[in-house]
Formats: C-alpha cells, sequence, structure tokens
C-alpha cells in the first residue's frame, strides 16, 4: 500500500512525502495526517487475519497495536517496531459506575494495563518505529508525565536516547520515577506545557531530535489501534457513545480517523457519537466549542488542573478534535476538581481504579446523562487512558480529606476510605469491624 502525509489545513490539502521529518505542513503550517491506499483492503479477510493472529506468539502478533497494522500501514517492513507487548488492554463492565453515572450499563476500555500504565504506549510504539526508519538516533518529548515515561521505555528498548522536557514541579512521581527508571535524561523547565513546546521544537530542529509529541502524525497512527481494537473486542458492533478525557487532544484525533477510515473500509457499519470530558480548569477546548467556534481558539495561559495529564492550555490537535466531533455528532463536556476526584473514587470502588485525569470521563458522563445528552439505556464505552498507581499521593489526600484544589479550595470526599489506626488488640478490633 502507498503512504503519503496530507496537510489538514482544507484550504491546502498538500501532500508530502512519508520519509521526512515534519510535524506541519512546510506550506501553511497545518496539522499534518496520514494517508494510504487502501484499495486492496478487504473487510471480511482482514477481520479472520487479526483474530488469528491473537493465537500466534509472534511479537507483532502479539501486539495490540502491530496485529492491526494493516490499518497504518506506513512501514515498507517492520524491522524498525520496537514492541513492548503494548495494547490488549480489556473491556471491563462497571456496574456501581454506570448508576453513578446514570447508565444502565458502562463498559471501560481500560488503557491503564499498558507497558508503562497508560495509553501513549500505543502512539509511542508508532512514533519510536518512524524515529529508527529515519533514522535518527535521539529522541525528545514535552511532558506531563504519561509521554514521558511512555517515550523513555520505547526509545531505549529501541536503542534511541530519549530526552524529557517537564514542568518543574507539575508531575506526578510516579510517573517520573518510570522516566528516570527508562534512563530518560530529563530536564525540569520553569514553564508551563505549551510554552515548553514551543522551546523543545527549536531544539529538536536544531540538534537534529526527533519530537515524538501527538503532533507527530505517527503518534496519532499507533492510537488509532485503540478504537480499532475496541470494535474487534465487541465484534464489530459499534457503541451509541465513546466518551474519553481531553488534554491535547490526540486521542479523540485519533479515534476519529480509526473509527472514519473502518467506516470506509466496511469494518464497521456507522459511526459511535464521541464525547470529550476535560477538567474545568484546563478547558480551552470545551470553551472554544461551547462558542459553536464563532470566535477564533483562544489557548488558557494558566491551565490548572489536579488531573495533571490533562493540563495543557494550547492543545496541538484541536483543529482534528473539532472536525470528529462535528463529524460524530459528538461533544465537549468539562468537569471540576470535586467532580473528577468523586468520579475517581467510585471508579475505584469497581475494583478498577485510574489515574484522575481518566476519572473525568465518568464525571462528564454523570453530567451529560444529567443533561439529558445522553440517555440512560444507551451503550456507552469510557475510555481510562491510565493506571491508579500513576499518582498515589492524591489517591491518598482525596481518601483522608487532605486533597485541595489548585486555588486552595478543599475537596470533600464524597467517597472517602480513611485507614484507621488501631490498637494491637483483637478485641478492641473485633468492635471495631462489629460496628
Amino acid at each position: 500500500m502507498n503512504s503519503w502525509l496530507v496537510c489538514f489545513n482544507p484550504a491546502c490539502r498538500a501532500r508530502l512525502g512519508i520519509d521526512e521529518v515534519l510535524y506541519n505542513c512546510p506550506h501553511c503550517g497545518g496539522l499534518l495526517e496520514a494517508r494510504y491506499d487502501f484499495t486492496a483492503f478487504e473487510a471480511t479477510a482482514m477481520k479472520r487475519t487479526w483474530r488469528e493472529r491473537r493465537m500466534d506468539n509472534a511479537p507483532l502478533s502479539q501486539s495490540g497495536v502491530w496485529r492491526y497494522r494493516e490499518m497504518f500501514p506506513f512501514l515498507a517492513d517492520t524491522g524498525p517496531v520496537v514492541t513492548l507487548r503494548e495494547g490488549n488492554t480489556p473491556l471491563l463492565q462497571a456496574p456501581r459506575a454506570a448508576a453513578y453515572g446514570g447508565l444502565a450499563n458502562l463498559t471501560f476500555k481500560h488503557q491503564g494495563f499498558n507497558p508503562t500504565g497508560s495509553f501513549k504506549d500505543n502512539g509511542m510504539t508508532a512514533g519510536v518505529a518512524q524515529a529508527r526508519k529515519l533514522g535518527m538516533s535521539r529522541v525528545a518529548c514535552v511532558s506531563t508525565g504519561n509521554t514521558s515515561a511512555s517515550m523513555a521505555a520505547y526509545a531505549s528498548a529501541g536503542g534511541l536516547d530519549p530526552y524529557i522536557f517537564i514542568p518543574n514541579g507539575n508531575i506526578s512521581y510516579g510517573k517520573l520515577a518510570q522516566a528516570l527508571e527508562y534512563g530518560a535524561k530529563t530536564f525540569q523547565v520553569d514553564a508551563n506545557f505549551d510554552q515548553i513546546l514551543a522551546l523543545v521544537r527549536v531544539l529538536a530542529e536544531r540538534l537534529g531530535i526527533y519530537l515524538l509529541n501527538s503532533i507527530n502524525p505517527f503518534r496519532i497512527e499507533g492510537q488509532k489501534s485503540i478504537v480499532i481494537e475496541m470494535m474487534d473486542q465487541r465484534d464489530w458492533a459499534v457503541p451509541d457513545w465513546i466518551v474519553l478525557p481531553g488534554g491535547n487532544l490526540g486521542n479523540v484525533s485519533a479515534f476519529g480517523k480509526g473509527l472514519r477510515e473502518m467506516k470506509a473500509l466496511g469494518l464497521i457499519d456507522k459511526l459511535p457519537r464521541l464525547a470529550v470530558v476535560q477538567a474545568a480548569g484546563s478547558s480551552p477546548f470545551y470553551e472554544y466549542m461551547a462558542e459553536k467556534g464563532l470566535t477564533p481558539f483562544r489557548a488558557q495561559e494558566h491551565p490548572e488542573t489536579l488531573a495533571t495529564a490533562i493540563k495543557i492550555g494550547d492543545p496541538v490537535s484541536w483543529p482534528k478534535a473539532q472536525f470528529e466531533i462535528e463529524t460524530t455528532n459528538g461533544v465537549v463536556e468539562r468537569a471540576t476538581e470535586q467532580e473528577i476526584a468523586d468520579a475517581k473514587a467510585v471508579i475505584g470502588k469497581c475494583g478498577i481504579g485510574c489515574e484522575p485525569a481518566s476519572a473525568a470521563t465518568l464525571a462528564g458522563i454523570r453530567k451529560l446523562t444529567a443533561a439529558g445528552v445522553i440517555a440512560h439505556g444507551e451503550d456507552v464505552v469510557a475510555v481510562l487512558t491510565g493506571n491508579v498507581l500513576k499518582d498515589p499521593d492524591y489517591i491518598y489526600r482525596y481518601h483522608t480529606g487532605q486533597l485541595q484544589a489548585p486555588d486552595g479550595s478543599p475537596i470533600h470526599p464524597a467517597f472517602g476510605n480513611k485507614p484507621v489506626t488501631v490498637p494491637n488488640d483483637a478485641d478492641r478490633i473485633t468492635e471495631l469491624i462489629g460496628s
């Protein structure tokens, strides 16, 4: 299959080579999107092939990303691929969360089961493969946590040198520890995510370092596999809604692209509606879409949220995200710190657990069902983007009543589960448990 890059800007649509180091269109500065010649694609045969690969012990077949490689064939051969057996994340039923969210049923697609504990692995394996294909020796990213952990692991596994730039003091130690453990050279910069991204783009061009943030179109290709695997797990039955958190908006861009391609190829018969949920203190995309695009997109200079994975004030993928939301008749919602914290605790009560940003999905669902946007009986899949152990300090502070919003206001633990200090006394403990 032939592969190429296309400018996403509808006024440009320049066609570009896939073997160049490009992040934006050189003609207009627009975002780029990978395109393929799918002429020989046959849906029924591919579904059978993908199922058969589940029984295959070959590394690429064991990957929940590269198992579906015919959907993103940008590599002439798979030699550059580095796989840690990413993907293969479960669909989990959550009756308590469904009831809390106002639904009869709710399914979580839990990306926290990935090798480094987040959905970033689906995209990073593809981005690192392209870096190796291009002969790059160094890669870099700006990160609030999950991207840095993922890039460090995949770059190191592939023999590349990873360089990570993070906002000083604005990253969970659980995530930072991963990056350090995986050997990344880490720089803590006194600036916010968006300012650091501008800095790193200058450094990448100056030093010949390959950038692996979600502006990289091959990251988006890998992340498409999340929704492809989701449809495969559901025997290609399309849900009414897919709900996911919104930070840099790479995931909604990837999901929408993957869904459109699957429908065009005959893998699915309709598009689900997409719902993106942002944190209230970091919600530039919500504010833009609430105004129905009548005013220009405005970045948020000082985004604030404890859900650090979506603490991004100037999401680079917003034009793609807008297109995918409008194409699927989707919606954008936002949730407060209190709503996210309580939703996270409810997910935990289901025996599932997730990082704070993931819980924005359930918080948003609760608001959307209350508003009548999502009906009680509709088929909903919510994406949990990260593992529960990504931010353990947040969990402890919530359950012990010590968690505070960025403005210092207390977050009331409606579902708190504070540990109890007891004496070394069986009678007294029996009395406490009995009561």
